[in-house]
């Protein structure tokens, strides 16, 4: 094969790639490190000797995700305050016209669903995110894992199993989602409590991930009323030169509030029947090195 055309197919597959290498790590630059070193791979290999180009890049893309979060895990026990995952821009209607699987893949890169994986082991991870997030047949996950077909099975129902019962209920609605992000923000603005009480439901939870490199809750802080307060006391100091933009990501309705032009914080809220359930937080500056404007 070609060198042109090796870095065709590779391209071909590289969305598909960096979605199992993001959603099996939660980091965008862990992601890009994998996608890098499976090109490597792929570039160096006997091309034709592979008939399938695609599981074979899935299949080298995910044992190199499993090698790197087994090395990461033990960085996340260190990590000073909750953990988020890296948040990550996202347009599923520009790429994928089916709306039935925009939902697919929008909950499958959640921040709640990303949470909810951190849980697992690698390899039930692993099996998880090909099997549920891209739907590939089991036998295919058992050679990408050099596992039997019955032991796979047995991995992808506890995962399953697992997920489920961890997994947060909330509504997909982003017309809805965008709307309460924005009354949130004007009423935190605002230092209104009375406001905020009235869009949080009564077991709300907040989630900042700082990394202990600025500003945000060491814990998670729960109910209505302590999330409302945070929020009433904090948002109303703001930050110097702020500008705030919608945005999305992973699959959702975001703001993001820049400060001097670079990126300070992103927010987004998960919704359960027409009240805000979760607030999320990222301020970790490492996490949001992707989400800087372009300058062009």
């Amino acid at each position: 094969m070609a060198t042109d055309t090796a870095t065709a197919v590779f391209e071909e597959h590289r969305p598909v790639l960096t979605g199992v290498a993001y959603r099996m790590l939660g980091r965008v630059a862990d992601a890009e490190d994998v996608v890098q070193d499976a090109w490597f791979r792929w570039s160096t290999a006997e091309h034709d000797e592979i008939r399938e180009p695609r599981a074979y890049l899935v299949r080298i893309t995910t044992r190199l995700a499993i090698d790197r979060l087994r090395h990461v895990q033990s960085r996340r026990e260190a990590y000073v305050g909750p953990w988020l995952p890296e948040p990550l821009a996202t347009d599923f209607g520009a790429t994928v016209p089916d709306t039935a699987e925009q939902a697919v893949l929008a909950e499958s890169v959640s921040l709640a669903v990303l949470v909810v994986l951190e849980s697992l082991s690698p390899l039930e991870r692993a099996v998880f995110v090909l099997r549920e997030a891209f739907g590939f047949p089991f036998a295919q996950i058992a050679a990408t894992l050099d596992r039997s077909e019955a032991a796979v099975r047995q991995l992808a129902g506890r995962a399953r199993k697992h997920v489920e019962e961890r997994r947060p209920r909330f509504d997909v609605d982003p017309t809805q989602r965008r709307d309460l992000t924005e009354r949130f923000l004007t009423a935190a603005s605002g230092g209104d409590l009375d406001g905020l009480m009235a869009l949080l439901a009564p077991d709300a939870r907040l989630v900042g991930d700082s990394g202990g490199k600025t500003r945000a809750p060491l814990r998670v802080i729960e109910s209505a009323e302590k999330v409302g307060r945070f929020m009433a006391s904090v948002a109303p100091q703001g930050v110097p030169d702020a500008e705030v933009r919608m945005i999305e990501v992973n699959g959702g309705p975001a703001l993001l509030i820049l400060s001097a032009g670079r990126p300070d914080s992103v927010m987004q809220v998960d919704v359960v029947d027409g009240r805000i359930q979760s607030v999320y937080i990222v301020r970790n500056p490492d996490k949001l090195v992707s989400l800087a404007p372009s300058k062009d």
